[in-house]
C-alpha cells in the first residue's frame, strides 16, 4: 500500500470541482427611539446593519455585510474581516447560523455562504459604507408569523421599505431553514438567512446569556427587560422576570436618577 506521502505526490485536487466560499454577517443591535416624555421610557427597536450593493450582481439593492474567502482566512475571519471592510462596524464576536449552499443561491456560479450572527452594542456603531459597498445603514426589523403560517421579514430605513415572505422548511437543532417566497428586494438569498438568523438570536435570548451583549457594564433590570422584550417580540411581567434573571445578575449599590424617575439600582451580570 502506498504510504501518505506517496499519495499525496499524486492526489489531485483540480480534479474535482471546488465553489467559491464566502461569509455573510446578520449584525444587530437595540436602538431606542427618542425620549419624549420623562414618564416613559423609550421605545427599543431590533435593528440589523446592511449594505447597499455598489456593483453587480443586485446593483443598488440592500444586503448583508460580507464576501469571499481569501486565501489563508478562516471562515470567521473572513466574516469579520468583511463587514468591517463595508461597514466600519467590528463585532465583538460571532455565533454561526448554517451554510447556505443551494445550487443557484449566486448568479455568478457555485457559491456556498457561511451565515454568522451577532450582537453590536450602541458604543460600537460608526456604520459606513466602505469598500464595494454605496452605503451602510441600520434597519429597524418586523418578523412574524402570520395565520396563513407565511413568515413576514420587514425591515425599515427612513424612507426604505423591504417586505419579504418565506415559508418555513425545517427546524432542527434550534436552527431553521426558509424557503423565500418573494425576497422584498433583498439580494440574493439574504432574506433566508436573516430569517434563519433572527430565529438564531432569538432562541439564545431565551436564556439570557445573549442579552448582556446589547447592553453596557452596568444597566437597570428595566432595560435588561426591554431588550428580551425586544428580541423575542414578546412581552414579560415584570415580576416573573426578575425572578427568572435573579440568578445571571448582582447589584453594584449604584443607582441610575432621572428626571421624572425614581432611582433605579444599577445591575450588572453575575460572573
Amino acid at each position: 500500500m502506498d504510504s501518505e506521502k506517496e499519495f499525496l505526490s499524486g492526489y489531485k485536487l483540480s480534479d474535482y470541482e471546488r465553489p467559491s466560499v464566502t461569509s455573510d454577517v446578520a449584525a444587530f443591535m437595540i436602538g431606542s427611539e427618542d425620549k419624549t416624555s420623562y414618564r416613559k421610557y423609550p421605545k427599543n427597536k431590533l435593528q440589523l446593519l446592511l449594505i447597499k450593493r455598489g456593483g453587480h450582481p443586485f446593483k443598488g439593492m440592500w444586503a448583508l455585510p460580507g464576501g469571499f474567502m481569501q486565501k489563508g482566512e478562516t471562515v470567521e475571519e473572513c466574516a469579520l474581516r468583511e463587514i468591517f471592510e463595508e461597514t466600519n462596524v467590528m463585532p465583538s464576536s460571532l455565533l454561526p447560523v448554517g451554510v447556505f449552499s443551494e445550487p443557484e443561491r449566486d448568479p455568478r456560479g457555485w457559491i456556498i455562504s457561511n451565515a454568522y450572527v451577532s450582537v453590536i452594542s450602541e458604543e460600537q456603531v460608526r456604520q459606513k459604507g466602505m469598500d464595494d459597498a454605496d452605503d451602510a445603514q441600520w434597519f429597524s426589523v418586523s418578523f412574524d408569523r402570520a395565520d396563513s403560517g407565511e413568515y413576514h421579514l420587514t425591515l425599515e430605513y427612513d424612507e426604505i421599505i423591504l417586505k419579504a415572505i418565506l415559508e418555513e422548511e425545517t427546524t432542527r437543532f434550534r436552527r431553521t431553514k426558509f424557503r423565500i417566497k418573494d425576497s422584498g428586494g433583498l439580494a440574493f438569498d439574504h432574506a433566508a438567512v436573516i430569517a434563519a438568523a433572527l430565529t438564531v438570536l432569538r432562541a439564545e435570548a431565551k436564556y439570557f446569556d445573549t442579552i448582556f451583549d446589547f447592553l453596557p457594564e452596568k444597566f437597570t433590570l428595566t432595560s435588561l427587560q426591554k431588550v428580551q422584550e425586544t428580541i423575542m417580540n414578546a412581552s414579560v411581567v415584570p415580576a416573573n422576570f426578575r425572578r427568572m434573571v435573579a440568578g445571571y445578575v448582582e447589584e453594584t449599590g449604584e443607582y441610575l436618577r432621572g428626571e421624572g424617575h425614581r432611582p433605579a439600582m444599577l445591575y450588572r451580570r453575575k460572573k
